[in-house]
């Protein structure tokens, strides 16, 4: 899923960056501003915020906060950490230590060893042997 993602992509920006190189758009930078580098993307950016009528109400938005939705969704989409942060630029480290608890996998180990049935030893009850039902299985009453 994540390379299928990735692939999917790098194809969709390859395809607008062709078609931008067809039409002179972009010349010698990725991002360029009248056949020059663009040297900060502050201006552009707020600019895309305020075409796309971005609510501003509970703070700016900014490249950061988008780059912390990015990894925030690809780690819920169970993306493999080291394909993530090399997407994002970033250490499997940080994206682990900051974005890790969103990944599915998140404490899965440690919530199955917990809910798992548990056999139980036999008892003796007088004469014959019982088998004490899973502890998930007893009720209040039995314990």
């Amino acid at each position: 899923m994540t390379l299928a993602f990735q692939d999917y992509a790098i194809d969709r920006l390859l395809v607008h960056m062709r078609r931008w190189y067809d039409r002179k758009i972009i010349a010698n930078h990725f991002v360029e501003w009248q056949g020059a580098g663009v040297k900060s993307v502050k201006n552009g950016f707020a600019r895309a915020v305020e075409v796309a009528k971005l609510d501003l109400s509970d703070g700016n938005v900014t490249p950061h906060t988008l780059r912390h939705t990015a990894a925030t969704l690809l780690m819920q989409l169970g993306t493999d950490p080291w394909e993530a942060a090399g997407f994002l630029g970033m250490s499997v480290k940080v994206l682990i230590d900051t974005y890790g608890h969103h990944h599915p996998d998140y404490m899965k180990e440690a919530a199955g060893a917990i809910t798992k049935k548990r056999e139980t030893a036999k008892r003796v009850v007088g004469a014959r042997e019982t088998a004490k039902p899973a502890i998930g299985t007893r009720s209040i009453r039995t314990i």
